[in-house]
């Protein structure tokens, strides 16, 4: 945090009433951490964990991450694996369909062609 200039003065920190799958303990306690860095307008809210210094942890973590990636425009492990997913789960477009296809039938073609050619009587 000292890295990117971030300072305790400069974030708002609120404790939200948790709600996800984790029984009644989770439900009842103020677990979720919300931050927001005031300069930036960055906000983050985390509840990964039951424990609210753990989540703590988390959150200023993920607010560097942010900021960093705003400073320095690098992407980080975690936004990388999500772009690749996205890739991957995105359609192809009708053009493109119709290209791979004629890459294939062309593959084929020249396939065939290399097949030995029988002699007939």
């Amino acid at each position: 945090m000292t890295e990117l200039k971030i300072y305790e003065e400069d974030l708002i920190e609120k404790f939200i009433l948790g709600s996800s799958s984790g029984g009644q303990k989770v439900n009842k306690t103020s677990s979720c951490v919300y931050i927001k860095h005031v300069p930036t307008g960055i906000e983050v809210k985390c509840q990964q964990e039951r424990s609210r210094e753990l989540n703590r942890f988390f959150a200023r973590r993920g607010l560097c991450e942010k900021i960093a990636h705003q400073i320095h425009r690098e992407k980080t492990k975690k936004q990388q694996e999500r772009e690749k997913i996205r890739q991957q789960k995105k359609r192809r477009s009708r053009r493109l369909k119709q290209k791979i296809l004629a890459e294939k039938k062309k593959h084929a073609e020249t396939k065939n062609l290399r097949k030995k050619v029988e002699e007939s009587e």
